[in-house]
């Protein structure tokens, strides 16, 4: 596909969720948030079987090997995902046929369910992993403490650099045809997101509500400072580095 067939094609599937009803949008980003625990489920599993023989360096490396397994639950599933979504619903606003008015409150009722169904799916994985023997609460700390040991700086630009590459999975599904050439771009990208332990706001809003629960030694406002930089570096980074680039690409090259 060209330049602007991705380009048309992903503004008319935005224009779709722009016709959406509210309670569909809310359920759909609900289930987002549920199904992309399984990342975090795997990412508990995995550190509390090399924790004692890896170094812990390494571990981090090895979960990138499963974190893209909630975000191929996601997006093959046409769940509604926060990051996902940023760069894809900003065409029509550019576009000048959706007004930003809208793309706020399309965003908003996206993360709102993504948070909650994150939360849920949280209390969910602190349960069951100690009942089946899977991981324990010690491992949940290390996992949610590893997230916030950087400061707030380096967060935000690590959730840019998140936000631009989950804007850029949207863009370049949209071109994939088969399913297993779709698969294979979510893991790539995903992946790439893990070993470099960048900062994704949803997948990351359930490793630190997890660590508020279980550790001491986090706090609500490590939580709250946490989603809320999150939040918006990957919105920079899926507006700015794809959205707006890709659009004024194809405008600049229109006009010439």
């Amino acid at each position: 596909m060209s330049h602007s067939e991705i380009l048309r094609e992903q503004v008319s599937e935005a224009l779709v969720i722009y016709n959406k009803t509210n309670s569909s949008i809310l359920l759909s980003s609900f289930s987002a948030g549920l199904e992309i625990g399984f990342s975090f489920l795997l990412i508990c599993v995995m550190t509390a079987f090399f924790i004692d023989e890896t170094n812990s360096a390494v571990v981090w490396k090895i979960n990138a090997l499963v974190y893209p397994v909630g975000f191929i639950l996601v997006v093959l599933g046409k769940s509604m995902l926060f990051t996902e979504q940023t760069s894809l619903l900003t065409l029509p606003v550019l576009n000048k046929k959706s007004k930003i008015i809208d793309l706020f409150r399309l965003w908003g009722l996206v993360l709102t369910g993504n948070i909650f169904g994150g939360i849920l799916i949280s209390i969910v994985a602190i349960w069951i992993g100690p009942k089946l023997g899977i991981f324990d609460i010690k491992i949940v700390e290390k996992v949610s403490e590893h997230v916030l040991h950087s400061d707030l700086t380096v967060i935000f630009v690590s959730a840019i650099l998140a936000g631009w590459l989950m804007g850029l999975l949207s863009w370049l599904l949209t071109s994939s045809d088969s399913t297993i050439s779709r698969i294979l771009v979510i893991y790539i990208i995903t992946a790439v997101i893990g070993a470099m332990g960048l900062h994704h706001s949803i997948v990351g809003n359930i490793e630190v509500f997890s660590g508020l629960i279980v550790s001491k030694n986090i706090t609500l406002i490590d939580y709250l400072s946490f989603q809320g930089i999150a939040i918006i570096g990957n919105a920079i980074g899926g507006v700015v580095f794809v959205a707006l680039l890709k659009y004024k690409a194809f405008a600049y090259n229109g006009n010439n």
